[in-house]
């Protein structure tokens, strides 16, 4: 891959690295597929595709090479995806997405760990003020993990997802550079 000054770091932390694409990412990421539970998180319905093909893979990595701020979750080698989308420098805000791919790597609070490095570069780095998500109401995972690192519950968008023919409400979240840096400080937070 070739950098360019938009091109965001590599981001080290202990136990994983975020990382850009490079060779053998396409190979790799067919091998993870697509867990039903995980994509179901995401919202996909019971007749997703469980396969991922090596053309979707192509696809995936230059997704993320050409993002502003994506990273590829290594531990080990690939596991998942982190963004800060929608980047707005006027406003100094920005949406934050996660996927993990590997059912294996759930409830061990690697992404828990994925999320506050991202937001220590958004806010340290990016100097942004706030970074929003959205996240369905089910997927009490990453609720957990995003109250974990920081992020406050600001609201509910009803039936926002249909899935497999059910509404399913949306859960609103944000966090604050002050908020950030609170808890970052605090005695006993690593």
């Amino acid at each position: 891959m070739i950098a360019s000054s938009d091109t965001p770091p590599d981001l080290q932390s202990v136990g994983f690295l975020l990382r850009r694409p490079r060779e053998g990412d396409a190979d790799a990421r067919p091998r993870l597929g697509r867990h039903p539970d995980i994509y179901r998180m995401f919202g996909a319905g019971r007749s997703f595709p469980g396969l991922f093909g090596h053309g979707e893979a192509a696809a995936w990595v230059t997704r993320i090479a050409e993002h502003p701020a994506a990273w590829i979750i290594d531990q080990d080698g690939l596991v998942g995806e982190v963004r800060l989308d929608n980047i707005n420098r006027a406003d100094r805000r920005a949406n934050f997405a996660i996927g993990i791919f590997d059912p294996c790597r759930l409830g061990k609070g690697l992404g828990t760990a994925v999320i506050k490095r991202v937001l220590a570069y958004a806010f340290d780095e990016l100097a942004l003020h706030r970074v929003s998500l959205r996240v369905l109401a089910f997927n009490e995972r990453a609720i957990t993990a995003y109250l974990k690192s920081g992020f406050s519950i600001e609201g509910r968008e009803r039936e926002s997802a249909l899935i497999d023919g059910e509404w399913h409400d949306d859960i609103m979240m944000g966090i604050l550079a002050a908020d950030f840096d609170t808890r970052r400080n605090a005695p006993g937070n690593e």
